[in-house]
Parts: structure tokens; sequence; C-alpha cells
């Protein structure tokens, strides 16, 4: 905990405890550490509603809450049956914990050792790179409407049969659930697998260590490299939220940092958390170094003489259009500045506000990638646009940073 936290501990921590050995396990260390050293915990508990037993879990876990003394609440979530449930039920898991959180900075989660061994067996089939294999990170930040939070996992060096004693030898309420024996999950599979195979799981976590320490040391050449050829559009002193990479300087560079550079600013561009997959990553690259372009992750790739330019894909942008609010955000990305009016609303510039740039205009950005950029409408009519010059300075801006700043994947 001092390593992951200190050494200004925060004066809060966030649990999340599903009822199951691990994540009692972890209420019941985390108690005896909060005590000690004057921390305030509340306790979080996601009823998924696929089980019967599962109301009946969260109560169990709000009963232990209140004998140690700590807030416990509740969120409850609904799949709609559309794609992968494990999947979908930790993106939910996360969302609702992330608004339930307010002020609280750090919420922490069991995952364990065998959790990460299994997440590296999974990834490993999936044809991962050093990425994937480095798995779980003890300390992951969460991107939000707010600023963020930290995940935090405590418990990645411990086995969950330590876990489990420590329950039982503490006799520690907690409960099974049965979905870690359906062979249907992916999950479930590579632990059986494990099992057959003899395979260790502290070999398999001690694996995602290393590649953990492998892709810091890659990503801080990405950045270096990215300093030098990466840069941020701007059209009239005003960022128009493309970036531009050196043809020559991604040439000249090495395979790897390559796919890392084109990949996080595919990320940054498309405000996207993941990084697209490999197979279609690779794909682009090939065609980007190839002379040709491509889109990939709501993004644009266009090609020139001298420099490769990502905008927003204007399909992805088409369905965002929304009233305009003071300080809301726009494809997670754009800020609305303070003082627009009522009545407006914000979308795409589109073929439409394309149409009403000012007379004689000097641009060399493609149409294309005009289009995607950010504007307010009043009805038909354009009201704001920065690049293009047109409405009060500063009415939509770059959420994250200035016009001028070298962008870093």
């Amino acid at each position: 905990m001092g390593a992951l936290l200190g050494p200004d501990f925060p004066s809060a921590l966030g649990l999340a405890v599903s009822g199951g050995g691990d994540s009692m396990a972890m209420l019941a260390l985390s108690h005896g550490w909060a005590r000690v050293m004057g921390v305030r915990l509340r306790v979080v508990t996601v009823d998924h509603g696929l089980r019967p037993a599962a109301a009946s879990e969260a109560a169990m876990v709000a009963a232990e809450c209140r004998v140690l003394g700590h807030s416990h609440d509740i969120l409850r979530w609904q799949w709609d049956g559309s794609g992968n449930l494990q999947d979908a039920a930790r993106r939910a898991r996360r969302a609702l914990i992330g608004e339930w959180r307010g002020a609280i900075g750090h919420v922490l989660f069991a995952h364990t050792q065998d959790d990460q061994a299994e997440t590296v067996l999974m990834r490993l089939l999936r044809g991962s790179g050093v990425e994937g294999l480095a798995a779980m990170a003890a300390r992951r930040h969460v991107p939000d409407d707010r600023g963020g939070w930290r995940l935090v996992r405590p418990l990645l060096a411990e086995s969950r049969a330590e876990l489990r004693h420590y329950a039982d030898t503490l006799r520690l309420p907690y409960v099974d659930d049965p979905s870690n024996e359906d062979a249907r999950f992916d999950r479930v599979r590579m632990r059986q697998a494990m099992t057959a195979l003899g395979l260790d799981a502290a070999g398999l976590a001690q694996t995602a260590e290393r590649m953990a320490r492998a892709a810091e040391a890659l990503a801080a050449r990405a950045a270096e490299v990215a300093a030098r050829v990466l840069t941020r559009d701007t059209v009239n002193g005003v960022a128009t939220g493309d970036l531009l990479i050196d043809r020559d300087g991604l040439a000249s560079i090495e395979r790897d940092t390559q796919m890392r550079l084109l990949a996080g600013a595919l990320q940054r561009v498309a405000s996207a958390p993941y990084r697209p997959r490999a197979q279609a990553l690779e794909a682009l690259l090939d065609r980007v170094l190839g002379g040709a372009g491509g889109t990939l992750h709501g993004v644009d790739v266009t090609v020139a003489a001298g420099h490769i330019r990502l905008a927003r894909e204007f399909a992805a942008l088409q369905p965002l259009a929304a009233p305009a609010r003071s300080g809301a955000l726009w494809d997670r990305r754009w800020r609305i500045g303070e003082g627009v009016g009522p009545g407006l609303a914000i979308r795409a510039l589109g073929p439409e506000g394309w149409a009403q740039r000012p007379e004689n205009m000097d641009l060399t950005v493609p149409a294309r990638a005009a289009w995607c950029w950010p504007a307010l409408f009043d009805g038909d009519r354009l009201v704001a646009c920065g690049p293009l010059g047109i409405g009060p300075a500063g009415a939509i801006r770059l959420r994250d940073t200035g016009a001028d700043e070298r962008a870093t994947p």
C-alpha cells in the first residue's frame, strides 16, 4: 500500500468488493491498514443482476461493512444481451464505480496473482505484444470527464489460495461465484488449462512483470521520437484536433516504435481508452508507409508529401450532434466555452458548415479533415468554428492541452 499510494496517502479510499474470498480478504486487510493510517474507507458492490443470489451476496458485504464501521453502497447493472458478457460487465463496473466515487481518487480491486496469470495466458493465445503480456498493472489511470481516477490492485503478488486461507483463518464471510467454474468463459478455460498443463501462476505473473518493464522502456523511446516527429495541427493559431507525423521521420525509426507512435496518435485523436487491435494497426502502418492511407479507430489517416495527417473520421462524428451547453464535452475532447448562448447545437462542421467559410480563405487542410472540426450552429447557420475564425475565441477548445503543445502517445 505504501508503494502504490504513498508517501502522501489519500484521506479516503474506495474498495470494490464483490463478496468473493479475494475481495473479502482485501476488505479485512484494508480495514486493519486504514485504521492505523487514519484513512477512511468507502465500499461499493456492483450487482450485475446475472444470478438470483447476487442481491443476497451484496447484502452480505453490506452487513460486514456495518460490523467494521465502513459505508457501503450497492450499484446495479443489467446486461442488454449484446457483446461479450464478461467484457460488458467489466466495462459497466468501471463506469458505475467511476460515477459513484465522488471525490475519491483511488479505488482498490482485489485482482490476484492467479488473475494476472490467467490474463497473460489469454493474451498470449490472442497473439498480444509486449503491452498485452504485461497484463494488469498494479496501478492504472482510468480517464473520465472529471479528470479520472486510479484503479489500484494491491494483491497482484498474492495467490488466490493464500487469500482464501487468510479468509478462512479469520472466519470471514464470503461466497463462491458458480460462474468461476463455467467453462463457457475464457478465463475459466485458462484456469482449467493451467491446472491440466501444470502451469505455474507465479511464473506467468513474473513474465507479466518483465513485460511491463519492457513496455515502460519502449514507451519512453516512443515518447522521445514523438517529441521530434509528431505535432498538433493549427489553423489561424487555433488547434484543429488533428495530429501531423513527419513522414520521413516515421519511416526512419524501428517498426515497434512506428507501431507505438501510430497507435498513440490514433488513441489521442479518437480519445479512445484502448489501442486498436494489432493486426489492423499493422495493416494500416503498411499502407501509410506505402504512401496510402485509411481509416481505423474512428480516425481518417491521409498521407501527403511531407507529413501524415490523423483527423477524426467524419462518419464517426455524425451521430454526435447535441445541444451546446457551457462546459460540456463533445467527442470526449472538446470543451464548450462559458457563456455560449442557449438554442445552439454542437456538431462536426461538415460540408454544410464548410460551405459557409469566409471567401478567399487560404486553407491547405483537406476538406474531409476540416469537416470534422467542432462547430456551433444555430439551425443550419454556422455560428462558431475556431480554425475558420468564426465566432468568439474559446467558444470551443481542446480539453487537455494548448494548441501549440506537442502531443505524445
